[in-house]
């Protein structure tokens, strides 16, 4: 027998993927399928070949699947799908995961290059979002969709596209507030040079006219721009709770109050500069804290899961329908790696369904003629026809997720630091301002409502409203950096307080694409090349995973090739008949236990051996592993517990490891550890954990993607970062210690404010200089804290 020649490993020139066969060759570039080539073809027509000159591989990966976008042409989902038309053109905006780089912006905005009915194309790289103009008339929202899938960027449409409650995002016009603060604040500081260096004795005349002009600027300093502290002041009282702005805008209220006064009455300048610099800076630091990855979607359910249309069966024919109009007794046809939107019956084909985003199983689970298949299960052999047994609405996933503990809002579960010292602060301030009044009022009722007003201005919690928004970013952007994704701010006091981990097995400490090979076989190198031939002519998932362990070899023409799904693989390379796949389709009944699934091979009738996949587990969960010494740990996972032996060298007690749990079962199981006081961070990844994620005191969504579809949780974490998750608890722990130290030096500074302010002696200038300096003392110290504690835990 010719041995097989073993070609160099080579790389797509499109994507960089590795090309497993030498079939698709042009202009002496390797293409690791015909959809790649097909792209570099595309562009090389339209003149477009320097999208490559801005990285190696800019491309996405283009192989070929069975993807069908004719839902596309019904009028009902288009309407739904598109932010404006008229007689001439339309504009959409779609959801590109595939965005990632520079060359991906160039190419997207230069569309109209290759189809001339696109008038403009614009991206938003954070949010990966393009947003079209083209001329219906010319090309339609199919072909448009069609064209971005043929260049290897195509649209995440899901069933939430639809819905779009997640773009109802309130607008609070929080830059222009800021501009308009900063813009009166400079111009007020202007205004108050003379006061502040004696020279307006010299300049009576134009005293008077200055303090008026500074309370003109404060005007829309208080009334637009402050505002909003004003309402949530007011809302604290309604709620019988004081929070941290009833402090600031009883303040900024003092301040107004006494410069319009102190104006008014010829007696001083005012206080409008520090104001105007106070309501600034507060902006400031809400703008820093509410600038935080809003391009990832926490808030996720069901729909982002499941497709806009499903094709349904009527006299023979095929037609979409949007899944709003799916309803009971309809048959529908669900192909190759499709999710099933609805409870429905197996009426014809062989169904093999992964579960494991609803269930955690790992394995597939082959369905008999009759058999119920529940709704979120996906497709992963044939396809197959269905009747609908119950609408979406009513299905089992749908149930699910609209349980009232899923949906349950939790938001700042565990108080926060802020939220316990701002009752406890505001109190002590009015009390101390009161008895200032009191002190002085028998001897000089003037100097008493002076030292009143001056206590409530000094003493205004501004350092101390700062100094968690600005330590809070830093910290998010350390978590950031280390593709850990916070909801917001108060999750980071959140992880610090847990002390209770509770993990699912599938997708979370395992690895959701990758698994270990292992080929039980004597092959020699034509055999390896026979089965690498034979493997290279299906797409199962397996199959690929083969290809890649095997490596290159010589390519073979196969002739007489059969895929019967959920079975295996069959044909003629060289002269040899080849078979591949389960113990029965091979012929063959090994029955040598093994933790992992089997693939079988046969050549020319005589059994060889087979190949092993077991499950790999991810980097680094020794490390978490680790942390049973300082948190309860616990494993909750719906797959069997063929892996519990493995399972035990990383955690220690056997006890803490459950298995066959569905998603009511971990919901409950927190809830019951909840009662015993403890504080709960549940680690999930797909519907199976969405009700123990809500129910938890933190949720985590561990995702190799952080753009594919994650349940709603408090914070998402890229695979790749899980082994940092005992830094990333330490880090929190640190970040809480930094903001209770700046608490501290907020209240120093307050406290040699109050000095001052209850002689009832203080001036605007004390007041000017003493604002400032806490707040970029403040600034400084939690910054460059932060920082410090990132690199001692090794996340800079």
């Amino acid at each position: 027998m010719k041995g097989s020649q073993t070609l160099e490993k080579t790389s797509c020139y499109h994507c960089g993927d590795d090309c497993t066969t030498q079939n698709y060759i042009l202009e002496d570039k390797h293409f690791c399928c015909q959809g790649c080539k097909s792209v570099y073809q595309l562009l090389s027509a339209s003149q477009l070949c320097n999208y490559y000159n801005y990285n190696d591989h800019p491309g996405a990966t283009r192989a070929r699947t069975d993807r069908r976008f004719e839902y596309l042409s019904e009028p009902s989902i288009v309407n739904k799908l598109i932010d404006y038309t008229d007689e001439q053109v339309t504009m959409v905006t779609f959801y590109i995961p595939h965005i990632h780089c520079s060359s991906c912006l160039w190419l997207l905005e230069k569309l109209n290059r290759i189809n001339p009915a696109i008038h403009y194309c614009r991206v938003d790289f954070l949010k990966k979002q393009l947003n079209i103009r083209f001329s219906h008339q010319q090309i339609s929202l199919r072909q448009l969709v069609e064209l971005l899938y043929d260049i290897g960027y195509e649209p995440l449409i899901s069933l939430q596209d639809v819905i779009k409650k997640q773009n109802a995002t309130g607008k609070d016009q929080l830059v222009q507030k800021i501009a308009v603060a900063g813009f009166c604040f400079g111009n007020v500081m202007l205004l108050s040079f003379p006061e502040y260096f004696g020279i307006s004795l010299y300049e009576q005349s134009f005293k008077q006219f200055f303090g008026w002009l500074n309370v003109l600027f404060g005007l829309p300093v208080v009334f637009y721009s402050g505002r909003e502290y004003f309402v949530s002041a007011w809302q604290s009282l309604l709620r019988k709770s004081l929070n941290i702005d009833f402090p600031l805008a009883l303040g900024v209220a003092v301040l107004f109050l006494r410069t319009v006064f102190e104006v008014f009455t010829h007696t001083g300048a005012g206080f409008a500069d520090t104001l105007c610099g106070l309501v600034f800076f507060l902006l400031v630091g809400k703008f820093v804290q509410k600038k935080t990855y809003h391009h990832i979607s926490f808030e996720r359910d069901y729909r982002s899961f499941f497709p806009v249309a499903v094709n349904t069966m009527a006299e023979g024919d095929e037609k979409p329908v949007p899944l709003s109009d799916l309803h009971t007794g309809h048959r529908i046809r669900i192909r190759n790696n499709e999710i099933i939107p609805a409870d429905a019956i197996l009426l014809k084909g062989q169904a093999l369904i992964d579960f494991s985003f609803v269930t955690g199983e790992a394995l597939p689970v082959s369905k008999t003629l009759g058999e119920i298949i529940y709704a979120g299960g996906r497709q992963t052999g044939e396809a197959i026809e269905l009747e609908v047994v119950k609408p979406v609405s009513q299905s089992y996933l749908t149930q699910l997720w609209n349980n009232e503990a899923f949906t349950r809002k939790q938001d700042n579960r565990i108080q926060t630091f802020n939220q316990k010292v701002s009752k406890y602060f505001t109190v002590a301030l009015l009390l101390i301002a009161i008895g200032s009044l009191l002190f002085w009022l028998p001897s000089d009722i003037s100097r008493g409502i002076a030292a009143f007003t001056a206590v409530l201005i000094v003493a205004c919690p501004c350092a101390l409203a700062l100094s968690t928004p600005f330590t809070m970013s830093a910290a998010l952007s350390i978590f950031d950096r280390n593709l850990f994704y916070l909801k917001n701010t108060a999750v980071v006091e959140q992880l610090a307080a847990i002390d209770t981990i509770v993990m699912d097995k599938t997708g979370t400490i395992t690895t959701g694409n990758n698994q270990c090979i292992q080929l039980n076989a004597q092959l020699n190198d034509n055999e390896k090349a026979l089965v690498y031939n034979i493997c290279m002519h299906s797409s199962h998932p397996l199959s690929r995973m083969i290809c890649r362990y095997l490596g290159n070899h010589e390519w073979a023409p196969v002739t007489g090739l059969a895929e019967i799904a959920g079975k295996g693989i069959v044909g003629l390379v060289k002269g040899c008949h080849v078979r591949i796949g389960s113990e029965q389709h091979v012929g063959s009944y090994n029955n040598t236990p093994s933790a992992g699934t089997k693939v079988h091979i046969s050549i020319d009738g005589n059994y060889k051996g087979y190949f092993t996949l077991a499950q790999q587990y991810r980097e680094g969960l020794k490390n978490i592993s680790a942390l049973e010494k300082e948190y309860e740990m616990f494993l909750l996972s719906g797959d069997q517990d063929h892996e519990r032996f493995e399972l035990v060298r990383f955690f220690k007690d056997s006890g803490r490891l459950f298995f066959n749990q569905s998603p009511q079962d971990k919901l409950d199981f927190i809830n019951r550890i909840q009662q015993h006081g403890n504080k709960v961070m549940m680690i999930g990844d797909g519907l199976n954990d969405a009700g123990a994620l809500k129910q938890s005191d933190l949720g985590i969504a561990v995702t190799d993607n952080v753009n594919n579809f994650s349940p709603g949780s408090d914070a998402i974490m890229d695979g790749r970062s899980f082994a940092k998750l005992p830094g990333f608890l330490k880090f929190s722990k640190d970040t809480v210690r930094i903001i209770h130290a700046s608490f501290v030096i907020s209240l120093t500074y307050n406290l040699i404010g109050l000095s001052y302010a209850v002689t009832g002696k203080l001036s605007p200038l004390f007041a000017a200089i003493l604002m400032p300096v806490s707040t970029v003392t403040i600034i400084s110290f939690t910054s460059l804290a932060t920082h410090f504690a990132a690199r001692k835990r090794k996340l800079s």
